[in-house]
């Protein structure tokens, strides 16, 4: 009879030891798909009010420059293409997408890029790997500036 409490008693430690890897696993993948989640809420916003001002306050400079493409920095073979802002893209590498990046670490239709109220704004589109904007991930539309990078895969956008 010991010798089968001992043997029941080792299986209940083994199950809860895998219990107790899964719980650590399951954690680790939370962080590294959504970091920062408190701070995200508050990225939106802050733009919002900071974009705002410079087109009044520089009104005899013709509304500061809008950006009117994206350039291509990175990777190397790609640097330097050019791709004209339109109201509303999408960026991904089904062949509909208005920029397609062929990459296998971006979605069909990964991101977003629209204007909205004056600004441009990216929002990523349920994509598997994530859109990174200024390398902090895209978790809700987000307002972009010239100047700004956008990061979908392993190629990086910057607004121009």
């Amino acid at each position: 009879m010991p010798e089968q409490l001992l043997t029941i008693l080792k299986v209940c430690l083994l199950i809860l030891l895998y219990l107790f890897f899964v719980r650590v696993l399951r954690a680790v993948w939370t962080e590294v798909q959504d970091p920062a989640t408190v701070g995200a809420g508050a990225v939106p916003s802050r733009p919002r009010g900071g974009a705002a001002a410079p087109p009044k306050s520089s009104g005899r400079r013709k509304r500061d420059r809008s950006p009117r493409e994206f350039i291509t920095r990175e990777p190397p073979e790609l640097a330097g293409a050019t791709h004209a802002l339109a109201p509303e893209m999408s960026i991904g590498r089904a062949a509909g997408c208005t920029i397609v990046i062929d990459d296998h670490y971006v979605s069909s239709v990964h991101t977003r890029v629209f204007r909205r109220d004056e600004q441009w704004m990216v929002e990523d589109l349920g994509s598997t790997n994530g859109t990174y904007l200024n390398r902090k991930k895209v978790t809700s539309p987000t307002v972009i500036h010239r100047g700004d990078q956008v990061q979908v895969g392993n190629v990086l956008l910057e607004l121009a």
